[in-house]
Formats: C-alpha cells, sequence, structure tokens
C-alpha cells in the first residue's frame, strides 16, 4: 500500500529518527524497494502504477515451498488462487494489499504458498476489483461473496490479509457475525481500519518510508465514488458503533507506519466489547515488510508468529492480550 513518491532511503530531521528505529537490513528493504520506482513515478497512469508494483513484487518472489501446489478459480464469480499442500487441515482466506489500487493473485503469490506450507492449511487468496475502475464497495462485495461461497465447501475459516487486505477481512468479519457463516478467526497485517488520521501515529509517523500519512490520504481519496463515508463499517470498521460478537483477532502493525494505532485501537474496542483480541507492535518494522521475510531478520520473526497466529485461531487456541 505504498506510493512512490514518497519511497526514501532518509527520513527528514523532524521525523523520528529512523535511523535508530530502523535497522539496516530493513533500510536495504526499503532502498530495494525504491528501485523499482522511476523519478516521475507520480505522473504513471494506474495500469503503469501496477505494472510496476507488480514488477517489484515479483523481483521479492521467493517461489513455492516443497509440496505447494495452486489453482486458479472463482467463486460467486470472483477470481480465487487456491493453496493446498499434503495434509492440510482448515482453510485461510487472503485478501491482497495495495491500498485498493494494486496487486492481486501474483503480488502475494509466494506469501500465501509460504502460510499454506507454514500452517498446513489451504489457502484462498481473493482476487477482488480495484479502485478507481471499481470503487467502494465493488472491493467489499467480492471479498464478502468469495467466503460465503467457500464457507460451504471449505468452512470454518480464518480470514487474513495485510493492509488493504487486512481492512477487507475485518469488514467481512463485521458483516457476517451473526450469521451462518462461521469465522474462526481474523489476523491483520499492518491494517488501516479508519482511525484518526489528525491523530497519533498518523502524525508521529506522517512521513514514514515505505507509506506515509499523504499516501492514506491519497488511497482514500480514488477508492469511493464521492466523500468517504463516515458511519460505515463496510469501508472501515473503526466507524463501526459495535464491537461485539466478532471472531477472535490477532493484529500485527509495523511500528515505523502511519497506520500503527489503528491496529492497537481495534484490538482495545474488541476487548472492551468482551471479544478476544491481541494487537502486536512489530519494532522497527514499516508497512510492506511481509515482502521482507526472507532478508530481514526482524520481518522473518514476525511472520512466523503470523502463521502461528493462524494455526492457532485453527485449532481454537484462545487468544490474549
Amino acid at each position: 500500500m505504498q506510493d512512490a513518491r514518497h519511497l526514501t532511503a532518509s527520513a527528514p530531521s523532524s521525523d523520528p529518527d529512523y535511523d535508530q528505529l530502523i535497522d539496516a537490513p530493513t533500510w536495504a528493504f526499503i532502498t530495494e524497494t525504491a528501485r523499482f520506482y522511476p523519478a516521475d513515478a507520480v505522473g504513471l497512469t494506474m495500469a503503469q502504477q501496477r505494472a510496476v508494483y507488480d514488477r517489484m513484487c515479483r523481483a521479492f518472489h521467493a517461489g513455492y515451498p516443497e509440496g505447494v501446489t495452486a489453482r486458479d478459480g472463482s467463486a460467486s464469480g470472483v477470481p480465487l488462487r487456491v493453496y493446498e499442500t499434503p495434509g492440510m487441515v482448515g482453510t485461510v482466506v487472503y485478501m491482497h494489499g495495495g491500498g485498493f489500487v494494486v496487486g492481486g493473485l501474483e503480488s502475494h503469490d509466494d506469501v500465501c504458498a509460504e502460510i499454506c506450507a507454514a500452517t498446513g492449511m489451504r489457502v484462498v487468496s481473493v482476487d477482488y476489483r480495484l479502485a478507481p475502475e471499481h470503487r467502494h464497495p465493488a472491493a467489499f462485495n467480492d471479498c464478502l461473496a468469495a467466503v460465503q461461497a467457500l464457507h460451504g465447501d471449505h468452512g470454518p475459516l480464518v480470514l487474513a490479509g495485510d493492509s488493504a487486505g487486512a481492512a477487507l477481512a475485518a469488514s467481512v468479519s463485521h458483516a457476517l457475525r451473526g450469521g451462518d457463516v462461521r469465522l474462526l478467526g481474523q489476523v491483520l497485517i499492518y491494517p488501516g481500519l479508519g482511525g484518526d488520521r489528525n491523530a497519533g501515529s498518523y502524525l508521529t509517523h506522517a512521513n514514514a518510508p515505505m507509506l506515509t500519512r499523504d499516501d492514506v490520504l491519497f488511497y482514500a481519496r480514488i477508492r469511493y465514488d464521492g466523500p468517504e463515508p463516515q458511519d460505515d463499517p463496510t469501508a472501515a470498521v473503526l466507524r463501526d458503533q459495535n464491537f461485539a460478537g466478532l471472531p477472535p483477532t490477532v493484529i500485527f502493525s509495523a511500528e515505523c507506519d502511519p497506520l500503527c494505532d489503528d491496529g492497537s485501537d481495534y484490538a482495545t474496542r474488541i476487548q472492551n466489547a468482551g471479544g478476544q483480541a491481541m494487537w502486536v507492535r512489530e519494532p522497527g518494522l514499516v508497512h510492506g515488510y511481509l515482502r521482507a521475510r526472507h532478508s530481514v531478520p526482524r520481518a522473518a520473526a514476525s511472520f512466523s508468529r503470523i502463521t502461528t497466529a493462524i494455526r492457532d485461531l485453527r485449532d481454537g487456541v484462545p487468544v490474549t492480550p
């Protein structure tokens, strides 16, 4: 969910001391990511931006772990990619990041394959429609329809996603509570959930490497056909009024990310409503760190915690703060 205009290898002096917060391997990852974006990226068409993003993701592609296979399909008309491994138990429905405007089955292909291998679960990646061609609630509708269709054959399910995909997973969880679709839990990775953009981490990390507050505002402007909704949990779950009845939730936020506090706020609201939720702040990590899981030890450790959380939700292990 990053905008090439703000990828940088050094932090302004008024920002937190990122040279201290962020270690050398993470800086190398930031610099390598920035290499794929041309200086005039702000002027690229949406198709060109998607091509750049896909090339960047492909450069970090780590292949499939041994024993994992993938096949493409669909559910309720929504394209999917299904990852399977021998002896698998349970299903993860994964929603990719990309600011609601970039990404797809290829951008998170190896991430999903590795989740499959690490958890021993089937993983289904959802290729939801993207803005601005398809404004909200198109992406939400696709994810909801896919989860409802998959539940019949593969449920109960664990929902997971990163960034924009994490926001969609949470919105689907809110929409399905109290119904026939049983969710074992949700794992949200550096999610943007609609928090106050004039407070907390949105200001502290407004100019963070990989994602800035301006990027967040940019994506919000092009996601909607008109003003951004202020009370619609299908768009942003922190704008809901009810946090009861949600499935067990584990949230992973990057410390150096304007979205960081959204994860904390969401976990607190679920806990206050009597639900199970845990928030993990990953020190020194930046938005998009899943792609760094093979080059940055901190990201590798976080990925291990993420896959353990998914597996624990499948097995009914209680979520505790």
